[in-house]
């Protein structure tokens, strides 16, 4: 499937979702955005997609929302802004965080703005060795969007968060890796090496109790102990009826290694 912007494909139960628009370095209309959230929900509903891949083309990753018109168009009434930041970068960032699928982000330059918040989001970033992060909005005058302060914070702390967002310089990937914003750096020429064999062992586990450990994991720092521990049962509970669970039982028993079919 393609659409000017972006390509998808799915092979081997993995869906592959790439932003191709170089020129820009990725930088995402507002047709694109929808597009995107559009493949990430099909993957989600689809029993045959058991992991998400998402890259770019070129030098960026995604360099953020495409700017340019977004300042025309006639007048502004109050209300029109934060609608607008509600069903564009939060819609897209929420595709992110309840996919129900595993969602890998190979990084594989500039991730700037909203690009940014959009492989954070992932549940695994994998990034190239010449990737770079951006807090840009600094940069323009504006507040951040797209769910950056409620990730940041949450993945290395306010303090770190703080200082991204209020100078807005460019982190490495190392440094990026070091903060602990990114899983693994890879050398670039080994990004989509290593980002097709995450997501093949991804696609080869149990993808039902990988999607309710991935909704324990991303509700953990919202509630409290007893709220953690009742999802926890819950999910023990919706899972114990999956034929992966079934499975993964039978096969501790009889000493062989499990079979999972996602189901």
């Amino acid at each position: 499937m393609a659409s000017a912007g972006v390509r998808q494909e799915t092979r081997d139960q993995v869906s592959h979702i790439t932003l191709d628009r170089p020129e820009a370095l990725n930088a995402l209309t507002p047709g694109q955005r929808d597009h995107l959230i559009g493949l990430l929900g099909d993957a989600s509903g689809d029993p045959e997609v058991r992991a998400v891949v998402l890259t770019g083309t070129g030098r960026g990753f995604c360099a953020g929302a495409d700017l340019r018109g977004a300042l025309t168009g006639g007048d502004r009434v109050p209300g029109d802004v934060a609608r607008t930041i509600r069903l564009g970068a939060q819609r897209l960032i929420t595709a992110v965080l309840d996919c129900e699928k595993p969602v890998i982000a190979a990084v594989n330059g500039t991730a700037a703005g909203i690009g940014a918040h959009l492989a954070l989001a992932c549940d695994l970033v994998l990034a190239a060795e010449s990737a770079r992060f951006i807090e840009v909005f600094v940069r323009r005058g504006l507040v951040p969007d797209g769910g950056g302060a409620y990730l940041l914070t949450r993945l290395i702390g306010p303090q770190r968060a703080k200082e991204l967002m209020f100078f807005g310089d460019a982190l490495s990937a190392a440094d990026a890796e070091r903060l602990g914003l990114v899983n693994r750096v890879v050398p670039d020429g080994e990004l989509d090496k290593t980002a097709r064999e995450w997501a093949a062992r991804l696609a080869a586990g149990p993808t039902r109790a990988l999607v309710l450990t991935k909704q324990l994991v991303n509700a953990s720092l919202d509630g409290d102990r007893a709220t953690a521990f009742a999802a926890e049962a819950a999910a023990q509970e919706i899972n114990m009826t999956t034929e992966d669970a079934q499975e993964g039982v039978a096969s501790f028993v009889e000493r062989r290694s499990p079979e999972f079919r996602g189901r």
